[in-house]
């Protein structure tokens, strides 16, 4: 059983003493805000589910000897309704949101969180706004964002030689979130951008024209400013069409479920940045074993992301004695992230939480040697240089100068 620590009376008589402690019901109560079923639930879904869950009983399940509860709430994809079901969950007693696929849901939430003086964590969501100009106070960002997608994948194929990009971009949030990182990352890189083709977001069936466009315009690098089904249309569609052999793809936004459902013979050689991989280390082996046993294939990162993401918030609720967003917001940010998703992670003065990234390749069907064997880390990438530099924040709370 887990009980706060540092007073020994009853907690009535504590709370007179010291900072505020749990709620009046006295339970700790958390909600997965995510799409559950539809186009991204590969951002959220059953995996999402099962990572909170894992938290939880790996935390030992209760808080002063109450369970901790959790509610798993179904955006739909729909700012809208991501905040409206947020307003209601925090007036009836949620302290805590994670996850919030989709940029725009995530941004509305954030909104909310800041109103009701609650926490909010967006692990599903990479829109750089999150921790840039729409930065808040009740906002933590942790797994990835635009930036530390983009930056690693331009910055080594400039290396070798591979400079000149053409786009396919999601007409969305997040979408062009990535298009102005990778965009950015390009001309730092010394490359050169010819051409990009906007698609709607999650509407698009057809990909032939924009793989067509890309294939034409004889850029050496193709890049997929997109997510979710729209990478992997955007994948099969310039496999049909014949991208040629002189040409590299790069997916910026790319879940390990994704390369399952595609294949080892589309999806190999395929460049990206991820922030986990499931055979990495013994103990993301580990972990990720046990995530199997319940949902059936491994995690990506958004799930260890939720699993971290939780886990860090109930460790600071503990270390602070009690559930007051300042009090458990602080203690966030004080400790450091050591888990099976980052390694002495840290949440930086503009509410990101920076840690190491990977440069990825997908192997081809020769190479990979048992089930979901599917990745090569070729690189990893320190968090100082995976994530903006904090001189170059848009975000109001970083102090400058």
């Amino acid at each position: 059983m887990r009980k706060f620590k540092g007073c020994a009376c009853a907690l009535m008589a504590c709370t007179a003493l010291t900072a505020p402690a749990l709620a009046q019901d006295g339970e700790i109560h958390i909600a997965l805000m995510t799409d559950l079923a539809g186009a991204t639930a590969d951002y959220g879904g059953q995996g999402a589910i099962e990572a909170v869950k894992m938290a939880v009983e790996d935390f030992g399940g209760e808080l002063n000897g109450k369970p901790i509860k959790i509610d798993f709430i179904d955006h739909q994809n729909k700012p809208d309704i991501a905040v409206t079901k947020a307003r209601e969950a925090y007036d009836s007693g949620t302290d805590m949101i994670i996850n919030l696929s989709n940029s725009a849901a995530a941004l509305g939430v954030m909104e909310i969180a800041k109103a009701k003086d609650k926490v909010v964590i967006v692990t599903g969501a990479g829109s750089d706004k999150i921790t840039g100009e729409a930065c808040s106070t009740n906002a933590i960002h942790f797994a990835f964002n635009s930036y530390s997608l983009a930056n690693s994948p331009v910055q080594a194929l400039a290396a070798s030689g591979d400079t000149s990009w053409f786009l396919i971009v999601s007409d969305f949030a997040y979408g062009l979130s990535v298009e102005a990182a990778v965009t950015d990352a390009i001309a730092t890189a010394g490359g050169t951008l010819t051409g990009n083709v906007k698609h709607p977001a999650f509407m698009a069936s057809d990909f032939s024209s924009y793989a067509l466009q890309a294939i034409s315009s004889g850029a050496q690098v193709i890049g997929l400013s997109n997510s979710s089904s729209d990478t992997t249309n955007s994948i099969r569609a310039l496999k049909e069409f014949g991208i040629g052999d002189d040409q590299k793809m790069v997916a910026f936004t790319l879940l390990i479920n994704e390369i399952h459902g595609l294949g080892l013979e589309q999806a190999s050689g395929l460049l990206f940045a991820d922030a986990f991989y499931w055979d990495r280390t013994e103990a993301s082996r580990e972990w990720s074993k046990r995530f199997y046993d319940r949902v059936g294939r491994m995690p990506n990162m958004v799930n260890a992301g939720d699993y971290s993401g939780t886990l860090h918030y109930l460790r600071a609720v503990e270390a602070a004695g009690t559930d007051d967003a300042a009090a458990v917001l602080a203690k966030m940010h004080e400790m450091p992230v050591n888990d099976v998703f980052a390694e002495n992670g840290r949440v930086r003065e503009d509410n990101m939480m920076v840690h190491d990234m990977y440069l990825v390749q997908v192997k081809t069907p020769e190479e990979s040697k048992y089930d979901w064997d599917y990745l090569n880390v070729l690189e990893t990438i320190p968090a100082e240089k995976a994530f903006r530099p904090l001189e170059q924040s848009k975000c109001p709370l970083v102090t400058k100068g």
